[in-house]
């Protein structure tokens, strides 16, 4: 039986997630805001706002484009940070994640980075190049300031899985598929046996990454996980309507409506 995870009491259910992921300040601070608002909208009860880096481990070309738009706005960790009481202002009442490489967690210091989540209210954190042995002080600062720590499993974690599993916060982090963040045509129907594995450990709901870019794929990932995160494919979605956005008032509302349409699409 999964636990109740708390988010702060924000999280209203722990099956079928959508969570989906944008990078602060892309393509401007402003319509990040927007977009948190659609995608909300659009179904999501989970934000994944990602930190734009200049030399990520995970990010495949999608989302390195974003980051350099990002990066081209000035971004950073903490202006990102001090998006969400934005969004809170707009009407975004979901939780808000933030995933972040532990480099600029390291030059900010891991107790001002929780100062800076608590007094924006950001409810969780995820450093996906940070390994799970050696997170033990930033997850115990975390759980003290009612920070969710998300852990992430691999297909290659093998013996690890139990251990991760067994210490996650607010969900846990599938990777469906080794290597790079981006696009895929198929899923590998090797996930199943993954998935499994993992859920027989966790008492948080399992939600999958990597690759997620159809609604086969969503309702596929539905059958078997707890919920599904959806990055490069909302990304390019976004970049389909990058010129109008880029226009006046009129034309950049008409293309987050249309955005937020393409999302529902995705995953109704």
């Amino acid at each position: 039986m999964l636990t109740t995870t708390s988010f702060q009491g924000k999280l209203k259910k722990t099956k079928d997630l959508f969570i989906p992921f944008i990078v602060a300040g892309d393509p401007t601070p402003e319509l990040t805001i927007e977009l948190a608002v659609k995608l909300q909208e659009a179904g999501a009860d989970i934000l994944e706002l990602g930190i734009p880096y200049s030399d990520p481990l995970a990010d495949g070309p999608t989302i390195q484009r974003a980051a350099k738009r990002a990066l081209s706005q000035g971004m950073s960790l903490i202006r990102a940070i001090q998006l969400v009481p934005q969004m809170r202002a707009r009407g975004v009442d979901i939780p808000v994640v933030i995933f972040t490489y532990y480099n600029p967690v390291l030059q900010l210091g891991e107790e001002r980075l929780m100062e800076l989540l608590k007094e924006n209210g950001a409810e969780g954190l995820l450093i996906p190049d940070l390994p799970h042995e050696e997170s033990a002080s930033i997850r115990d600062l975390a759980s003290r300031e009612g920070i969710e720590f998300i852990s992430l499993v691999a297909p290659n974690s093998d013996a690890r899985i139990e251990k991760i599993a067994k210490d996650a916060s607010g969900f846990l982090y599938c990777v469906s598929t080794l290597g790079v963040t981006g696009e895929r045509n198929k899923m590998s129907s090797e996930v199943v046996g993954f998935i499994t594995k993992v859920k027989q450990h966790s008492r948080v709901p399992v939600a999958v990454g990597f690759g997620i870019s159809t609604n086969e794929h969503v309702q596929w990932i539905r059958g078997h996980a707890d919920g599904v995160i959806i990055g490069s494919r909302i990304i390019t979605l976004l970049e389909s309507e990058l010129e109008d956005l880029s226009l006046g008032e009129t034309e950049q509302m008409a293309a987050l409506e249309r955005f937020y349409e393409k999302v529902k699409e995705l995953v109704r």
